[in-house]
């Protein structure tokens, strides 16, 4: 078994759903800027994820549902992060016992001094990996389940083959997360490496509508662009569309 393999394995016994292997020399340090020395100088990244559960995602555009969005909140943020942390040190674990090092990212950690970004782009790792593209709602929108998936990133100097490279957007025409966002904090511009995020996302109205949730007793959770994107409707029942 080659290393990659026996990674992929570690990955999928911890409860990895998506695996892939990227190299971070197609965008010069893009994926790490924020992450600053501790994660400069590693040439590839190790990109897991795990799906959502889809009768929590199905149920987010009810926005009254209150069960249902306490649910989701503590399905993504606790138990699926906490998840994909087990998984990122499982690779972690066994790439260190090959002789090389490894830098696990937490799953969800905000480092910026505004709060807003962690140190290390989880959704553009697995988009160089070949696993999905950067969709309208700036997350990453994979053909098997569309943006119902959570991301966590290993750093590793191991000699891993890349299992793909960035894959064109396919959102075509469509605006579905836009629409969606309460807040209009998505503008609809297409995914570009050369412009930064706020060119696509306002991430301060996103955050301040989940203050207001918290702040009036409601569950802090949204999701209406991940319920709305056309490509992850009814992935547990086959693809919904070519």
């Amino acid at each position: 078994m080659t290393l990659i393999e026996e990674v992929q394995q570690a990955a999928s016994a911890a409860g990895a759903n998506f695996f892939g292997v990227a190299d971070l020399g197609m965008v010069d340090g893009g994926v790490v800027a924020r992450g600053g020395s501790l994660c400069a100088g590693y040439p590839r990244a190790v990109s897991i994820g795990i799906g959502l559960a889809d009768p929590l995602v199905d149920r987010l555009e009810e926005l009254a549902d209150h069960v249902a969005r306490a649910v989701y909140r503590y399905h993504t943020h606790t138990v699926v992060n906490s998840a994909l942390d087990r998984c990122a040190l499982a690779v972690t674990s066994r790439l260190a016992a090959a002789g090389y090092r490894a830098l696990p990212v937490p799953a969800s950690l905000r480092t910026d001094g505004e709060g807003r970004a962690g140190p290390v782009s989880h959704k553009l790792a697995a988009h160089l990996a070949g696993l999905g593209w950067i969709g309208r709602s700036c997350l990453l929108v994979t053909p098997e389940r569309g943006p119902r998936v959570r991301w966590v990133t290993v750093l590793t100097d191991a000699p891993l083959s890349p299992t793909g490279g960035p894959v064109d957007p396919r959102c075509e025409g469509c605006h579905a997360c836009v629409d969606a966002c309460p807040v209009g904090a998505l503008t609809g511009r297409a995914f570009s490496p050369r412009e930064p995020r706020e060119a696509r996302f306002d991430a301060a109205a996103c955050d301040r509508y989940h203050q207001e949730l918290a702040a009036a007793g409601e569950p802090d959770a949204c999701g209406r662009c991940v319920a709305a994107c056309p490509w992850g409707r009814g992935a547990s029942r086959g693809p919904v569309r070519e």
